[in-house]
């Protein structure tokens, strides 16, 4: 040991470590906080009085900064993540959406196919038996029975059914200004005693409005049924000539039968009743003129329709009549009626040679 207490230095060599100052401060200090707690009694009047000494606050929770969506019907509609702002619709929500729309739609679907089912089957039905006729509409107790059949939903294609409407509204519409016109010549009986057009407006009535149903709004109708040539060039050719009629029908000169403008013009000079009287034959005259200008307008309409087609369904005299020949001479009455000819003119020729 003598080796180890040489110090080459010239220092002495403390054989104690812990006299070191730092350390035994520190010792100090960790003697001084046990003592403190070994001292410490949590149930006397020291301690007690300064827990009193202290506020008394109670315990509350601090507001949080996030805010509670409010509740509403559509809520059902959206997840959980509806909490969170600005959160949208979920995708469960929006399939649900979805799904009831693509329901409606396949309502819609539904109740078209099962309405082109229907008239599928008045379409094969009429093909394969005869069907009612319906127009005139008339009761079942009347004596005289319809004598067409007559449905524009059924019988028109689609795309005409408007077109074909319309011509029949402007053939109700000239048929009431005729009858009209005879209420018309009426009253110029009872104000003048002209009886001509009352006369002549009656049998007009009587004339022109089963004719002009027969000979251009049944053509036009079975032109658009069937794309038939010969129908459409009777209806342009008879309903140009309906126009022309129309248009005179609205002049109206004296003794026609019709009350037009020029009736109407004689009527004002007999006084305040002459003016009444010149007033309603004007209106009639203003309705010749609408059935002139609806006239004009469908012939225009139905003609632009014509040459809006491809050039081989174009109406053409050679089309025309090549189904004139075949609808002629394919009629059960036309062909019985020639055989019958042919059979008189063989037999009486035979009855010659014989004797």
């Amino acid at each position: 040991m003598s080796g180890f207490d040489d110090n080459p230095f010239g220092e002495p060599i403390v054989d104690n470590p812990f006299a070191d100052p730092s350390i035994q401060a520190v010792r100090n200090n960790s003697a001084n906080a046990q003592q403190t707690l070994d001292d410490y009694d949590p149930f006397s009047s020291e301690s007690t009085n300064a827990r009193s000494n202290q506020p008394q606050q109670p315990a509350t929770l601090q507001p949080s900064s996030q805010t509670v969506p409010a509740y509403s019907q559509s809520g059902a509609q959206y997840s959980s993540n509806a909490s969170v702002p600005g959160a949208g619709p979920s995708p469960a929500a929006m399939t649900q959406i979805s799904t009831a729309e693509l329901q409606r739609r396949q309502d819609e679907l539904e109740k078209k196919a099962q309405e082109l089912e229907r008239r599928e089957a008045e379409l094969m039905n009429s093909a394969n038996a005869s069907r009612p006729n319906n127009w005139p509409p008339l009761p079942s107790f009347c004596p005289v029975q319809p004598c067409f059949y007559h449905d524009i939903n059924i019988d028109i294609p689609t795309e005409f059914q408007k077109i074909v409407q319309n011509l029949y509204y402007l053939w109700m519409f000239y048929a009431l200004v005729m009858v009209v016109n005879i209420l018309g010549g009426l009253v110029i009986l009872f104000h003048s005693g002209d009886f001509r057009t009352f006369g002549l407006g009656m049998f007009y009535a009587i004339l022109f409005t089963p004719a002009s149903f027969l000979c251009w709004y049944r053509p036009a109708y079975k032109a658009f049924k069937n794309d038939s040539s010969f129908n459409f060039m009777m209806f342009f050719f008879i309903f140009f000539f309906q126009t022309l009629v129309t248009i005179v029908q609205t002049i109206g000169f004296p003794g026609s039968g019709t009350c037009g403008i020029i009736m109407a013009i004689t009527q004002f000079g007999g006084g305040g009743i002459g003016i009444l009287v010149g007033i309603f034959v004007l209106a009639i005259a203003f309705g010749y003129g609408a059935c002139a200008a609806g006239n004009i307008f469908m012939l225009s309409k139905i003609h632009a329709i014509y040459r809006s087609g491809t050039e081989t369904n174009r109406i053409t005299m050679d089309k025309a009549r090549q189904e004139f020949q075949s609808g002629f001479f394919g009629n059960q009455i036309v062909r019985d009626a020639a055989a019958g000819a042919a059979r008189a003119t063989v037999q009486s020729q035979f009855n010659q040679n014989r004797y």
